[in-house]
């Protein structure tokens, strides 16, 4: 069947407009011409975040209830075409389709949880008369939304990602402008169509696509935007971070994350559990299993009953709801992974299974006896590849953990609460999961990492809080009080 290529065009402050320029969305299954979508100019973006800082000051005092209404609406826009939603995310990128109607569902939870959250941005009264000859003080601080958002998002969560930035930004008041990926604009574009169903102030929000090199430089410095929120990798990170200047970062950065596995542990819990960690969106995924430490004992029952249930994933047509993982972004992505692992196998690795390529396509692999030197053992690998080890006991099992510039999510299969709360104390990681694999998540919890994994927290309390400034409020009573 013949598909349709869609003549997309982008949302700047509340309109849709066409480029001189525009860049083609391919499908990454087969390489097939699904969109063409505007390359914003350096103008476009400036133009943007104008009128973002110009809606906002003219409406410094939104109300919240407003901003609840509209945060509600665009959930449930959503949810009436929810079909809609799913089938772009997974035509664009990397999901199965019934990935994709995961994510679907999540970003309307985690709308409708910034729209709760949105009536919760509370102060608090401050004691002044704590210190001495201010006896006559008293007064509290409230938080206030500090202006425009800069947002750099991703392609493995197209729809979500996107929205914890969105959702966050609207709900604390904040006008924002989002530079989806290049490699799947189309999702965050049919997410601003939502906002813009549900009645949003024009200008509030911009969705720019183009080129980072064109752009996101633009929008990283200019001074009118009060916060940068990227999601991606270390490199890129370090670079936005660099150019950023004196303003709010904040930073979600990948990983290469940790699960360890005990002898008292239950292996019908813990095999399934970090199977679907490892190689959920074909493995593409920030917080996914990468590095699994087996206590000795345990190893190789864990080995073969891992292999075994990872042989029975189906590999395929994405768009079939049989099919467990997809393809890769693109194929060069493919080929890094492929590089990858074929220099682990050249230093000694064992592959227990996968290890091979077809197209953007890449089998799920497992991998043992590798060397701690190679790169895959470094590195997010960001694709559908975990590797197993043998550790003695937990010690050894926390400090191969933390012996790399990453420190996300981790996780732990135990029936020891001591052993719980000795990971929980010395894995340095933004969280750690008991008893599930470091691919556990809800979208209202604080969300990030440490080291190399990034800067802040996600989530959307977190985001709101990083989004708003305190604002201290002192009254001086001239007459005393009695």
């Amino acid at each position: 069947m013949k598909t349709k290529v869609i003549d997309e065009k982008m949302l700047l402050a509340g309109k849709w407009l066409t480029a001189e320029k525009t860049f083609d969305v391919f499908d990454p299954q087969d390489n097939k011409l699904i969109a063409k979508v505007p390359k914003a100019s350096k103008e476009n973006i400036i133009e943007a975040i104008e009128k973002g800082e110009e809606v906002f000051k003219s409406n410094i005092s939104w109300p919240v209830h407003e901003r609840i209404r509209v945060l509600n609406k665009a959930a449930q826009y959503i949810e009436d075409n929810k079909d809609k939603y799913a089938k772009t995310i997974a035509l664009e990128g990397s999901k199965t389709i019934t990935e994709a109607k995961g994510e679907v569902k999540r970003t309307i939870q985690t709308i409708k949880i910034s729209a709760e959250e949105s009536r919760r941005i509370n102060g608090e009264t401050i004691n002044f008369d704590q210190n001495e000859g201010s006896e006559n003080r008293i007064g509290y601080h409230y938080r206030f939304p500090i202006g425009v958002v800069g947002a750099i998002t991703p392609f493995n969560d197209p729809l979500n990602l996107v929205a914890h930035k969105i959702g966050p930004a609207i709900a604390s008041g904040n006008a924002i402008v989002v530079k989806p990926a290049s490699a799947t604009p189309l999702s965050a574009l049919l997410l601003a169509e939502a906002f813009v169903n549900a009645g949003l102030p024009e200008g509030f929000l911009s969705v720019i696509p183009g080129s980072g090199k064109e752009i996101g430089n633009t929008l990283v410095t200019h001074p009118s935007v009060k916060m940068i929120s990227f999601t991606g990798g270390l490199h890129s990170g370090e670079e936005v971070a660099h150019e950023a200047g004196l303003k709010k970062v904040s930073m979600e950065l990948g990983s290469n994350s940790p699960v360890i596995v005990l002898n008292d542990a239950k292996l019908e819990d813990a095999v399934p559990s970090c199977v679907s960690g490892a190689f959920s969106a074909a493995g593409q995924n920030c917080i996914g299993v990468q590095r699994i430490f087996v206590q000795k004992n345990t190893y190789s029952d864990f080995v073969k009953a891992f292999v075994e249930r990872t042989s029975e994933l189906h590999v395929g047509d994405k768009m079939s709801e049989l099919t467990d993982v997809g393809p890769l972004i693109n194929e060069k992505e493919a080929k890094r992974v492929e590089k990858w692992v074929n220099e682990a196998k050249e230093a000694g690795a064992n592959v227990k299974i996968g290890g091979n390529r077809y197209g953007a396509y890449y089998e799920p692999t497992v991998l043992t006896d590798v060397p701690s030197h190679v790169t895959i053992a470094k590195e997010e690998i960001f694709g559908p590849v975990v590797l197993i080890y043998s550790v003695d006991d937990l010690y050894e099992a926390v400090e191969q953990s933390n012996a790399v510039n990453y420190g996300l999510h981790a996780g732990i299969f135990t029936s020891n609460i001591e052993n719980a709360f000795y990971t929980i104390k010395n894995l340095d990681v933004g969280g750690v999961m008991i008893n599930d694999s470091s691919d556990y998540r809800i979208d209202a919890m604080p969300f990030g990492g440490v080291k190399g994994s990034g800067l802040g927290r996600e989530g959307v309390r977190s985001a709101i809080e990083s989004m708003t400034d305190p604002k201290v409020v002192c009254f001086n009573l001239q007459n005393e009080i009695i």
